[in-house]
């Protein structure tokens, strides 16, 4: 009985190990896929930064003032002004609908001729 219980014992050991085995090289292997991501984000956030950059100089009050200066001719583009705005007032708002009346009433709480209530 003890010989059958030492051979149990050696292949599940070895089973063990086997899986020891397939467990690190996964575990590895998952490292490195998260390593390339954090490189690759990394990557992105700087492409980000740069983007936000070339924005931020490209819109430059100055420099738009004086493409808008140069391409006058061709946009037309005025500088802004309060006159150009309207007023709350000058907005033309629908009306309110006032509902059907389907069953006129009195005001003793009884229906008008004709009405059947």
């Amino acid at each position: 009985m003890r010989p059958v219980l030492y051979v149990l014992s050696f292949l599940a050991l070895i089973a063990l190990g086997f899986w020891a085995y397939r467990e690190n090289y996964a575990t590895q292997a998952a490292l490195k896929e998260v390593q390339s991501l954090q490189r690759q984000i990394a990557g992105l956030r700087e492409a980000l930064s740069i983007q936000k950059a070339e924005w931020a100089y490209l819109n430059r009050p100055d420099r738009l003032r004086e493409l808008a200066t140069v391409n006058f001719d061709r946009l037309g583009l005025l500088p802004m002004e309060p006159g150009q705005f309207g007023s709350a007032a000058q907005v033309s708002y629908p009306r309110a609908r006032l509902p059907e009346i389907d069953f006129p009433v009195d005001v003793q709480g009884q229906a008008f001729e004709g009405e059947g209530l």
